[in-house]
């Protein structure tokens, strides 16, 4: 019975799944012809400008990327991302709020269609009156979760694979299109004798990199590790929310209630890089623990705790038994609540 109620629930999601996977892995590849533009053609301008200015890359990036542009490059990864190498910049696609939203629609809607969504169109009294028990739902619906997240991770790998094979070998372009500076003349007076200097700037210089080496090299297996986080948060979002569809009897105010709580969450993860005084919120946002770019760099497995210690590694958390510990207490909670909820009658 178990198998015909797997098949049935992964039938009704066949057209959201399907949907959810093509967009994710679209996304991929958009995000890699624009991380080409990025490193290819706009970096090498920063670099030019940079070099006729006779300031330092990474402080030409503090720059654009202080005050109000801060939250931006928290967006992007933080400090730790290097926005001039190729594998940091195709990480990003892993973390954009974009690809985090389409999770969050998924994990959210699937689950909160899970319990909440039977009992509102009035199905569950049907589907508890054949030879299944209510903890046997629970754990169907976790058997669909086996086997729908590493469906929607395929596709985010399959995705980042075909835009690689897209830009392959990245290369930098526009180096000799660089703007040109134009002569300056300057006239200097020295106790009463005048000398002139012709063109006393320095030229835009960029240095050409070989196609696909240093840091325009890609590694599309590496991508693979960061999936692991992404079944996490997936992992972690449905947990969280089928405790209130195991509560609620309404889909939609299960939605409601799912989507504020992880909107808050994201807020307090964001705001908190830029903002001191609520950093210390951070770490209990499972957002905080979302790190796919940490995996796909080889960066660690941990979160250091740094908000709780004035910004100093404390202790060295791994985040991804906290994601899917936080499903699987999500699974638990729900299914000892729903054991022992009534079932509402269909109105």
């Amino acid at each position: 019975m178990i198998r015909v109620l797997v098949w049935k629930l992964l039938r009704d999601l066949r057209l959201i799944l399907g949907v959810t996977c093509i967009l994710l892995a679209a996304f991929q590849v958009l995000w890699a012809l624009v991380m080409r533009r990025i490193i290819g053609e706009l970096a090498p301008f920063f670099h030019g400008m940079a070099g006729v200015s006779g300031i330092e890359i990474a402080d030409m990036e503090k720059f654009i990327f202080g005050g109000p542009g801060k939250m931006v490059r928290s967006i992007l990864g933080g400090e730790a991302i290097d926005l001039n190498t190729a594998m940091d910049m195709l990480s990003v696609g892993f973390i954009h709020p974009l690809v985090q939203t389409l999770l969050c629609v998924w994990a959210v809607g699937r689950a909160a269609g899970a319990l909440a969504g039977e009992i509102d169109r009035g199905t569950m009294e049907l589907l508890l009156s054949q030879p299944v028990s209510r903890g046997t739902l629970v754990f169907a619906h976790f058997l669909v979760d086996c086997i729908t997240i590493p469906m929607i991770c395929l596709s985010i790998w399959l995705g980042s694979l075909f835009g690689y094979l897209m830009i392959n070998p990245l290369e930098l372009k526009g180096i000799d299109a660089l703007p040109k500076m134009k002569p300056v003349s300057l006239e200097v007076s020295v106790a009463g004798f005048k000398f002139k200097v012709n063109d006393p700037l320095p030229k835009a210089v960029v240095k050409p990199i070989t196609p696909g080496t240093g840091r325009l090299e890609i590694r599309p297996l590496a991508f693979a590790k960061g999936l692991l986080a992404t079944a996490g948060i997936l992992f972690s979002i449905i947990g969280l929310t089928m405790v209130l569809s195991s509560l609620g009897r309404f889909r939609f105010r299960v939605l409601g209630y799912a989507v504020f709580i992880l909107l808050i969450m994201f807020l307090a993860n964001v705001i908190g890089q830029i903002w001191e005084p609520l950093e210390w919120v951070r770490p209990f946002t499972i957002f905080y623990y979302y790190q796919p770019q940490l995996l796909i760099l080889d960066r660690g497995w941990t979160m250091g705790l740094k908000e709780w210690n004035g910004g100093k590694d404390w202790l060295a958390v791994p985040f991804l038994p906290v994601l899917f510990g936080t499903g699987a207490l999500g699974y638990l909670a729900a299914w000892a609540i729903f054991k022992q909820r009534d079932i509402p009658a269909p109105i």
